[in-house]
């Protein structure tokens, strides 16, 4: 496997990981796991030792009432990583690893930038901007395809209104609102606006289309003369039901012809191990793709195991995109493949996933300021842009390429797309299909290949199977904490879900504007593991993974549909 090199500039403690930690050997036979506790924590002798405690269960509060028996204290709660900030004295980190409830226990410090000399004064570095010309695009650019005239809807958390992106953010038409004929999104969240409030759908926007406009084109995304439709499906604290997801596919679809919409950016998915053949959200993929939208997902950041492909990037259609490191070159010869990215097969229909792979490391784009990633991670570049590792930021790339693929061959089908990126994809990083799959894509030399055509011969999903087990670990719950967990085929706006209904309907303007979807009020809906959970104002749900210089770290616990990317 692939390890991180050092790269980062500063780096919160809050997502410093588990680098150079040490595992205790004794372990109690039946026992809860010991805690991996940071080997520069127990080196400190004297004093007191500022600490970042992770916790197996979120909302466990034997951990804290440990600390404090140790007399230590509780300084600082980080429900970002499922933990909390302390100081223990440090006569008393020895007892951390027994602490009843504790996964982990990093030294709580700022990380110097890498590659200065003690004493010096010169500023590090700036990070290179490598992915363009490493799968093509720059040669495309140079012939005159910059994705000019190609729209790309992005079902996200929203995008920020900045200048990179400026005057290509399509306005969204309200058929049902007369009073307010237009708005900057379609916003199945219940938030008020369409502001980008997590961080996450900005930042993917510019790798996809980002002009550099605020940095005198230095930090441009594949396609920046791309346009983009963004469909808001999560607010300020990541969270989508899979039933929002479902809207707002059956948005883009019934509304592509409106927009000119040829891409569909899916950088999320669920780790639900129902066979694609019946789930509704690869029914709704299919659907998409079957409409003449090429639908590019992330792998999830859920790796290095096998079986860790997310749904519907366990769909056989669509474009499944891992990630690769760039390591800063243009050239491949030098990439790496982190731990985070997800293997195949999948697990339950044993497909070769991913298909392909992109740059997905330290790689550079928008910020949404003032939103939750920016706040808790503000470590950013040049002023408006920022640091992001993932299989969500390689997806984006891949959406761009497309992009560009369509302007220059208007006329090219996603299956005809997605054979030309396979069918070039160069060996990287990996001899291992199930992390790699066919390779890296080459956007250049697609454009090239010879016509042909993928998924021939596949069974379609026929949506028909539990909206429930489609979720995969996480349970949704009101936001009224009295109220009981809403399960089964209920949906997160509290309407009884009908497969059948959104199987058999012609998806289009008319047909949307008369569902449920489009009609219903839309409730914000919180994710549990456990209905017993369902106090206090903290989220829980399934981990997601980044990956720092060599060592996973676990990061925000958002729910539902996961956003497979990391801030570096």
């Amino acid at each position: 496997m692939g390890k991180w090199r050092n790269g980062c500039a500063v780096l919160l403690a809050t997502v410093v990981g588990l680098a150079g930690l040490a595992v205790p050997a004794a372990r109690a036979t039946g026992a809860a796991p010991d805690a991996v506790v940071d080997a520069r924590v127990l080196a400190v002798r004297t004093g007191d030792v500022h600490v970042i405690v992770q916790k197996w269960i979120a909302g466990d509060p034997r951990p804290e009432a440990a600390i404090e028996h140790l007399g230590g204290t509780v300084t600082n709660d980080l429900p970002i990583v499922d933990g909390f900030a302390a100081t223990v004295p440090a006569s008393d980190t020895g007892q951390l690893a027994s602490v009843p409830g504790v996964r982990a226990v990093t030294l709580d410090e700022t990380l110097k930038p890498q590659g200065l000399l003690s004493g010096s004064t010169s500023k590090p570095a700036p990070p290179k901007s490598a992915y363009i010309k490493e799968i093509g695009a720059d040669s495309e650019w140079a012939a005159g395809v910059t994705g000019k005239g190609v729209t790309v809807a992005l079902v996200d958390t929203g995008i920020a209104n900045v200048p990179d992106l400026a005057g290509r953010v399509l306005p969204v038409q309200n058929d049902l609102n007369l009073l307010n004929p237009t708005s900057p999104c379609e916003n199945l969240t219940g938030e008020s606006t369409c502001d980008d409030n997590y961080g996450h759908g900005t930042f993917i926007a510019g790798l996809i289309a980002g002009n550099g406009a605020a940095s005198n084109g230095a930090w441009s995304g594949v396609a920046p003369n791309a346009n983009l439709v963004s469909v808001k499906v999560a607010g300020a604290d990541g969270s989508a039901d899979v039933s929002t997801v479902l809207a707002g596919i059956q948005w883009v679809v019934s509304f592509k012809d409106r927009y000119g919409i040829k891409v569909m950016n899916l950088s999320l998915g669920t780790d639900s191990t129902q066979s694609y053949t019946v789930d509704p959200l690869n029914y709704a993929v299919e659907k998409a793709w079957d409409a003449g939208i090429t639908v590019v997902v992330a792998a999830s950041n859920r790796g290095p195991d096998p079986a860790t492909i997310s749904k519907p990037g366990d769909d056989p259609l669509v474009v499944t995109v891992g990630a690769v490191d760039d390591m800063g070159t243009p050239a491949i010869a030098d990439d790496e493949l982190p731990d985070f990215t997800s293997r195949g097969p999948t697990a339950a229909d044993g497909l070769a996933k991913p298909d392909v792979v992109a740059p997905g490391g330290h790689v550079v784009s928008l910020r949404a300021p003032g939103s939750a990633v920016d706040t808790q991670f503000p470590t950013y570049v040049d002023g408006s842009y920022r640091k992001g590792s993932g299989t969500s930021m390689a997806t984006g790339i891949v959406s761009g390429a497309v992009a560009l693929m369509i302007q220059a061959n208007p006329n090219l089908t996603p299956d005809r797309i997605k054979y030309a990126l396979t069918s070039t994809a160069r060996p990287v990083a990996s001899s291992d299909p199930m992390a790699v799959g066919a390779g890296l894509i080459d956007s250049y030399g697609a454009l090239r290949a010879p016509a042909g055509l993928a998924n021939q011969g596949i069974v379609r999903s026929n949506g028909l199977g539990s909206l429930d087990l489609s979720r995969g670990s996480a349970q949704v719950a009101l936001n009224d904490p009295a109220q009981t967990v809403v399960g089964g085929l209920q949906t997160a706006q509290l309407l009884l879900w009908n497969p059948l209904v959104y199987t058999t309907t012609v998806w289009s303007p008319l047909t949307w504007n008369l569902t449920d979807f489009a009609g219903s009020r839309w409730y914000g809906s919180r994710w549990y593991d456990q209905p017993d959970q369902m106090t206090g104002s903290r989220w829980y749900g399934s981990r997601w993974y980044g990956e720092l210089d060599g060592s996973r770290w676990y990061g925000s616990r958002w729910y539902g549909s996961r956003w497979y990317g990391g801030w570096d």
